[in-house]
């Protein structure tokens, strides 16, 4: 039985239609990808999903007993709290069943027996709840999802108030996955995720949740690994596929290449009946003609076949760079460290020698704030390093594209921007309108949005706009800042495809590239060579691409963790052997203590010491006879085997005393 249901949800934005009677059913732990162009739909379907948004048409309904939880981007948080309260604070509903539970208890020390069983049940109940929601042990879950979301404990107390925008949106999602309802909603959840964060959240979503997830993600490995079935939202409507985005795209291209005959052999049949019509609709066979025209009106307007997106081939030529020398960037030694808030020194990189040579592709990857791009300024000679050397090239023209893009004139058309760029960046080269207009299709920009003025495009399409102007800029050096962070799947991957050299050399990119990126994909496709970083100092040299490092990388890790269960199992096997030799010393002394003479106890005891603790002992007993043959001590039986008990143990005592005590005095 389906977890929630969507049924003819129809939605617009003013005279746009972005939902046209559009049914999903959810179904519990069915993993959903949903993907399509920016602007498709994807986040208005999901918030229709998840009741921020109430439809124009059509219903949504979640089973009974069940929850769907959605991944805010406004990230609904409470400025007071620290950044480990806020994500506790997905436990709200544990907590006040603790609190219920007390109340509970307070009120059984007073109750009487006809309430205390409804109140026996109410604990039962209760406790079954707290079961359910997490019972007691919450406080490592709590730590281990802010652990794999990439924040430290030193982090744990910052208000939130004082965390950044990504750092809100990694606690919001940390807070949606405590909570773990029946489905997750999620809407971009890598958004602010660097590739550990990614990597972490795969495991989670694939080994430890068990509800259902829908999906947004541009993150193709992401869609690769957890998910079963894909969603594309293409105008309006819902195309459901099996399988993952590998699966996905290998049915979509065929789906989409037989979609596009059939366009092409009705446009052909219309053709032919456009050419018979005219040649007879004044002649002999007018009528006739008239007739197959009126046919063929009522065809096209109620039968036309749409053709197809995205089935145009990807072919970019672009103005040829200068040649630059063997050697584009040479570094020896190079470190880089700045002065932390707590006055102690914060290294990013240390000891580091690279060289990069003509043509290479360099991805540098690592965790958020290891300093990639100031490795990167570092190299292009924006900062200079604290020790080492850098050299760049000969003949290296350098082009960079930066994750901000302040320096862009709001007011100018995006094509007219693409030929003012080629114009003051490549030496006796104009595009014309067409030219420039044919590189922003290629980047996916067509149509009105050519027209449009750069400020009043996306992040995305302002991301595409600039790529097309840097790669058509004729640099043998491409410098890029997570290009992909704005981008929607479609053109990431173009991207791709036009950071591919051709097999002609104006096919493609064919120079030298430096790539900081999180998206696994596209540092796979573009990429021979990484600079790995960790965060804590250290950056590493790989030579090859990131699929190849990931499974180095994995083995080494499960090596080190053999060898550490290994030092683990040999540790304890030396800690039992040692505890065992131990025990078995202790024993022998035990064994030695009870060979040895009896009169070895009071060694130390001096003479007079024994004399006197004799004498005490006598005492005793003879007071213990007197009050036995008092005559009524039978009375008292409890008493009397105390006292004989105790005179037993006095006569023990004193034997030994008396040996050691004569031994000495013979």
């Amino acid at each position: 039985m389906p977890i929630l249901t969507a049924t003819n949800i129809a939605h617009s934005f003013g005279h746009r239609k972005i939902l046209d009677g559009v049914s999903l059913s959810i179904e519990p732990g069915q993993r959903i990808g949903i993907v399509g162009r920016n602007g498709c739909g994807k986040s208005t379907f999901l918030k229709v999903l998840a009741g921020l948004i109430r439809p124009e048409e059509g219903d949504v309904s979640v089973q009974r007993g069940c929850s769907a939880g959605y991944l805010h981007q406004d990230h609904n948080l409470d400025p007071k709290d620290t950044l480990r309260g806020a994500a506790e604070a997905a436990f709200e509903k544990l907590h006040d069943l603790h609190k219920q539970l007390d109340e509970v208890f307070h009120r059984m020390a007073d109750a009487a027996s006809d309430d205390l069983e409804k109140l026996l049940k109410k604990q039962s109940q209760l406790e079954s709840e707290m079961e359910q929601a997490g019972g007691y042990a919450v406080d490592h879950r709590i730590d281990e999802v802010l652990h794999g979301l990439g924040f430290t404990d030193s982090q744990f107390g910052v208000p939130v108030a004082g965390l950044s925008g990504g750092q809100k949106g990694r606690v919001s999602l940390a807070k949606l996955l405590l909570q773990a309802p029946d489905v997750l909603l999620l809407d971009e959840p890598t958004n602010h995720l660097d590739i550990d964060g990614r990597l972490w959240l795969e495991r989670f979503l694939t080994q430890e949740f068990k509800g259902a997830v829908l999906l947004i993600s541009h993150d193709r490995y992401l869609l690769d690994n957890v998910v079963d079935s894909i969603v594309e939202i293409e105008r309006g409507r819902l195309i459901e596929y099996p399988g993952n985005y590998e699966d996905f795209r290998e049915i979509r291209s065929q789906r989409r290449l037989t979609q596009l005959r059939a366009y092409e052999n009705q446009q052909d049949q219309f053709r032919k009946e456009k050419a018979f019509i005219l040649k007879y609709k004044a002649g002999q066979r007018a009528k006739q003609a008239r007739g197959r025209q009126t046919k063929l009106t009522r065809a096209i307007e109620q039968s036309t076949l749409e053709r197809p997106v995205e089935m145009e081939a990807f072919k970019l030529q672009l103005p040829r760079a200068e040649r630059s020398g063997d050697i584009v960037i040479s570094a020896r030694g190079i470190s880089k460290r700045y002065a932390a808030d707590d006055g102690t020194q914060k290294v990013l990189f240390q000891n580091l020698d690279l060289q990069i040579g003509r043509g290479e592709r360099w991805g540098i990857i690592g965790p958020n704030g290891a300093g990639k791009t100031t490795l990167v300024r570092v190299l292009l000679g924006e900062l200079a390093p604290d020790e080492g050397k850098v050299q760049l090239g000969s003949r290296v023209a350098v082009g960079h594209f930066k994750q901000t893009h302040e320096h862009l004139d709001p007011t100018k058309q995006v094509y007219r921007y693409v030929q003012d760029i080629i114009k003051k960046e490549v030496a006796g080269v104009t595009y014309s309108e067409q030219e420039a207009r044919d590189l922003l299709g290629a980047f996916l920009i067509s149509g009105a949005e050519q027209d449009r003025e750069m400020g009043g495009l996306s992040g995305g399409e302002r991301a595409r706009a600039v790529l097309a102007g840097l790669l058509a800029s004729a640099k043998n050096l491409l410098v890029l800042d997570e290009p992909t962070n704005h981008l929607d799947i479609p053109s990431a991957e173009r991207l791709e495809m036009a950071l591919t050299p051709g097999e002609d050399e104006r096919d493609g990119y064919a120079g030298s590239m430096i790539l900081i990126s999180h998206d696994r994909a596209l540092i796979d496709a573009t990429c021979d060579h990484l600079i790995v970083m960790d965060g804590k100092g250290g950056a590493k040299v790989f030579h090859g691409g990131y699929s190849e490092w990931k499974e180095k990388d994995d083995q080494e890790k499960a090596e080190e963790a053999r060898e550490a269960a290994a030092e683990k199992d040999r540790r304890e096997r030396e800690d039992a052997r040692r505890r065992r030799a131990e025990t078995e010393k202790r024993d022998a002394q035990k064994q030695t203590e009870k060979k040895a003479p009896t009169s070895n106890k009071f060694a130390r005891m001096k003479t007079e010491q024994i004399e006197a603790r004799i004498a005490e002992i006598e005492a005793r007993i003879r007071a213990i006879d007197a009050e036995i043959a008092a005559g009524d001590l039978w009375k008292d039986q409890g008493k009397m085997q105390r006292l004989g008990s105790e005179r037993q143990k006095l006569a023990v005592e004193l034997e030994p005393l008396e040996m050691e005590y004569f031994g000495r005095n013979q």
